[in-house]
């Protein structure tokens, strides 16, 4: 017990609502941290599989120069050095020819955009383009780094980051450029010998980026797609556990409620219990005394009608009283089979002769043919006269009521209506019909409805009542199944 008041004080109501509204928010947060997350992770994987491709079209081009460097050594450096004396001059159109005759074979089918050829001292001296030649370019860094031996890779216009958002798109080509040595091959061992050119090598990857790029979105879109799937799977049950949270809180404040509620009238009728006691004793001294005095005097002054006044308000005032004590007293239901529409044709039978003296028409509406169920009739007796005279005085120059009786169509409880078109009653005054004292007649105890409603929550029962001005009162009692003793 004091584990659970230590958690119930860690823990205040409301609190567990204010949690879920703190993982609502958290977990739109969380998806947005995760998809950032995830987006950043995507583009540096994506970056890192870039720069595989361009490490292996690096490799690919390396491999494409070897085997350049191999025929132009071989089918026309060679030949035309014997049949010229040493003599080269790609000037000369005949040479020129030869040599583009074996650079094109050479580079038929390899997705070659341009091929370029500098001489040893850096002089563009064949491109497959429509390039001038004998323009002197040793000064471009990856001339002047081949003619020392060096390979070198130009990527122009890429950035690392950038770029890769726009990869795969086909508006835009992505080139690589490479500049690598043109040696003379050695009879014996690796090719090592002497730089005398160098071969320029401008290939289009752009399909090969184009796919990463692709395989980049399809990612992107999929994990967008199931991450959203999950949150919005996520928002739906926190947002259902809110609306069971709200539910039950809701409960717990009508429970509470109602609690407070029990602990006032309960302190109220003991109070009113113990009033009624000590008003009850002297009033029977008074009642008695106003007998006796009243037979006295109808001996001697026969007109005289003071002690009959006394006797009539004393009995007025033992009314008030009873009515005291009943509100006060526990109400434990003595449920034995009862008809209830029995129960209520003997309520209008005993205000029958009010009914007809205001004119009044009633309507039974019974469907309940006959059906028993476990009440007490007596005290259901009682509430259901309250209620008709409760309607009889809204209806003081006549009108109409309606007595219906039904059955819940799952055979669990019953249904009583009482529905009359007088005065009504405006929402104020509604609020208040159930706080007991509280009435708007001159001489009424305001116990009349409390005490109906303490009978019919002494039957598990509930009581409903709807009204306006000017459009009558409608007062519905619902009695469930009970298992007589």
């Amino acid at each position: 017990m004091k584990r659970f008041k230590f958690m119930a004080s860690w823990w205040p109501p409301g609190k567990d609502l204010q949690t879920f509204r703190l993982v609502k928010f958290f977990s739109i947060s969380s998806f947005v941290v995760i998809l950032v997350f995830t987006v950043i992770l995507t583009l540096f994987l994506t970056q890192r599989a870039q720069r595989l491709a361009l490490k292996q079209s690096e490799d690919y081009t390396l491999l494409l120069a070897s085997n350049l460097n191999h025929q132009v050594f071989q089918l026309f450096l060679l030949p035309t050095a014997i049949e010229q004396q040493g003599r080269i001059t790609i000037a000369d159109p005949e040479q020129f020819k030869r040599l583009d005759a074996v650079v094109r074979n050479t580079i038929h089918g390899l997705h070659v955009e341009q091929l370029n050829i500098y001489d040893q001292v850096g002089v563009l001296s064949y491109s497959t383009g429509n390039l001038p030649l004998g323009k002197d370019c040793y000064e471009d860094p990856g001339v002047k780094k081949a003619l020392f031996g060096e390979n070198h890779f130009e990527f122009p216009g890429h950035n690392p980051w950038w770029s890769i958002l726009s990869y795969g798109s086909s508006s835009q080509a992505h080139r690589l450029k490479a500049y690598v040595p043109f040696r003379l091959e050695e009879k014996l061992g690796p090719q090592v010998g002497p730089v005398v050119g160098v071969f320029e090598i401008t290939q289009n990857i752009s399909q090969d980026l184009g796919e990463i790029g692709r395989f980049r979105m399809i990612i992107l879109a999929t994990l967008t797609v199931i991450m959203g799937l999950l949150f919005l799977v996520l928002r739906q049950i926190v947002k259902q556990a809110v609306v069971i949270l709200e539910r039950r809180q809701e409960e717990q404040r009508v429970l509470q409620a109602q609690l407070h509620q029990a602990e006032r009238l309960a302190a109220l009728g003991e109070m009113t219990a113990g009033v009624a006691h000590e008003i009850r004793n002297p009033l029977g001294i008074i009642s008695s005394t106003a007998e006796l005095l009243k037979q006295r005097l109808a001996k001697y002054e026969p007109q005289n009608r003071l002690a009959q006044i006394i006797v009539e308000e004393a009995n007025r005032l033992n009314e008030k009283v009873t009515e005291f004590l009943d509100f006060s007293r526990p109400r434990v239901p003595n449920l034995r089979p009862c008809d209830l529409e029995g129960i209520i044709d003997r309520s209008l039978e005993l205000v029958q002769p009010e009914i007809d003296r205001l004119g009044i028409t009633v309507s039974r509406e019974y469907q309940l043919n006959g059906h028993t169920q476990a009440l007490d009739p007596d005290l259901l007796h009682q509430a259901f006269l309250n209620i008709l005279l409760n309607a009889i005085q809204s209806l003081p120059a006549g009108g109409h009521l309606t007595v219906s009786t039904a059955r819940d169509h799952r055979g669990r409880s019953e249904e009583v209506r009482f529905a009359d078109d007088g005065q009504g009653i405006d929402p104020e005054t509604l609020k208040k019909v159930f706080n007991p004292f509280f009435t708007t007649k001159e001489k009424g105890s305001g116990l009349g409805l409390p005490i109906v409603k303490s009978i019919i929550e002494s039957h598990q029962g509930a009581v409903k009542i709807d009204s306006a001005p000017g459009e009558g009162t409608t007062i519905t009692i619902i009695l469930p199944e009970l298992n007589a003793k």
